[in-house]
């Protein structure tokens, strides 16, 4: 039932309950009750009828303004559309401090956006977030992606990995959802082209080229040993910076591989210790650089520069690496600007902690611009259809957390910054 109509309802009963108590007082005063067909009033004082009538009526008309009320707010919350937002990371597995703060970045855009209220195309709108798990699996991540165009999802966020973002990045063209990743850094995902494929943090050409540089022209290193972990990612970042260090004169001594679930790197180090190289260059994450460092040093390897991505640039290696001396020798190169450097980065840093304490790592920062990235799309074409909204989103430019963000033709953000960081009493902090 309409509010009007409920309302209208109760007018009635307004207009039908004094007639009502009028006939019973002419009832009581002047005739005996077989007069009365409706109220009986036998033995009823005319004044105390009236006002039990008058109470059964206002309790009544209560009724139906609350019922009117509920129907109401019903019929609201009926009209509010709900567009659903997907992000994917490992949540599961040696990777999951990552993915857990990739989600927690969107999820708290997500948040934010709803307290705010959000309107699209006249219409308001409920944001929500569709979180999967790829545990760092290339298979995994493309099934999630076809789950997502499945479930309708108006966009994504993500993924973490380059090695499930590439895959996935193939099911999203073709369901025609776009995706933006604020942390899958390989070359590779923008080569084929996919109008639906957005990344906002710096790729591997820059952060490879740019340790190789600090290495040959900073450190004025000679010789180097180069390790990567057979993914898309690791062996990305580890062919770029073999490139630029070999064009800046820096000899590649020794070449070995490990996989993304190692964690016992003694024959690998052993022999690349033999080689006595100045450096060490891992493409790879976390997980297998903090034991790796914690082996270095059992190894005499305590004077050895070790260099790296933004896969082990994060605060959790610290822990991993359990102490070892090894970790001050770290050199790591992250997308984008440090945290202090960032527009709003410092601010925005204090709300996330507020929220998960503990739980910051890289990339969340970039999760929630890259959330807040794809409604401003939305807003702006007044509608969340993806075939819609991707040409407004290909033509952002965005005043974000992390950066302004404006992109290329091929989906790379324009003007990518990097930071070098290094590790002063086991605290992650930027060179530059």
């Amino acid at each position: 039932m309409s509010w009007p109509s409920t309302v209208a309802l109760a007018d009635q009963l307004t207009g039908y309950f004094p007639g009502q108590i009028l006939g019973s007082f002419s009832c009581s005063l002047v005739e005996r009750p077989k007069n009365c067909d409706m109220f009986p009033c036998v033995g009823q004082h005319p004044i105390s009828s009236a006002f039990s009538y008058l109470e059964t009526y206002m309790q009544l008309k209560l009724k139906l303004t609350v019922a009117a009320a509920i129907a109401a707010i019903a019929g609201v919350a009926a009209a509010q559309e709900v567009v659903r937002i997907g992000h994917v990371a490992p949540i599961s597995g040696a990777q999951a401090h990552y993915g857990k703060d990739n989600e927690n970045g969107s999820r708290m855009a997500i948040e934010e956006l709803n307290a705010q209220g959000v309107e699209i195309g006249g219409k308001k709108v409920k944001l929500e977030l569709l979180a999967e798990d790829d545990a760092a699996d290339p298979k995994q991540g493309a099934a999630v992606a076809q789950k997502l165009c499945d479930s309708k999802a108006a966009g994504v966020v993500g993924h973490l990995n380059s090695g499930t973002t590439i895959p996935a990045s193939k099911v999203y063209n073709d369901c025609g959802i776009p995706h933006v990743t604020g942390a899958a850094t390989n070359p590779n995902l923008t080569k084929p082209g996919y109008k639906t494929t957005f990344r906002i943090i710096a790729n591997d050409n820059a952060l490879g080229a740019g340790i190789a540089t600090y290495a040959s022209d900073i450190l004025k290193l000679k010789t180097v040993a180069v390790v990567d972990d057979r993914t898309a990612y690791g062996q990305g970042l580890a062919n770029v910076f073999k490139r630029v260090a070999a064009e800046k004169g820096i000899k590649v001594v020794d070449e070995q591989f490990t996989t993304d679930k190692a964690t016992d790197f003694m024959a690998i180090l052993t022999a690349i210790k033999s080689k006595n190289p100045d450096a060490i260059f891992y493409g790879g994450m976390d997980p297998q650089a903090g034991p790796m460092l914690r082996q270095m040093e059992q190894l005499g390897m305590a004077n050895v520069k070790y260099f790296g991505g933004d896969g082990l640039c994060t605060t959790e290696i610290a822990k991993l690496a359990a102490g070892a001396k090894t970790l001050s020798n770290v050199v790591c190169a992250e997308g984008g600007a440090s945290l202090a450097k960032m527009p709003g980065g410092l601010a925005w840093k204090a709300k996330y902690d507020a929220k998960y304490p503990g739980q910051y790592q890289i990339y969340s920062p970039y999760t929630y611009d890259a959330t807040m990235l794809l409604v401003d799309a939305m807003k702006r074409a007044g509608s969340w259809d993806p075939k819609v909204y991707i040409p407004e989103l290909q033509k952002s430019n965005y005043k974000g957390v992390t950066a302004n963000i404006a992109f290329e033709p091929n989906g790379e953000i324009k003007n990518p910054a990097i930071t070098l960081y290094v590790y002063k009493d086991g605290k992650k902090t930027p060179l530059n």
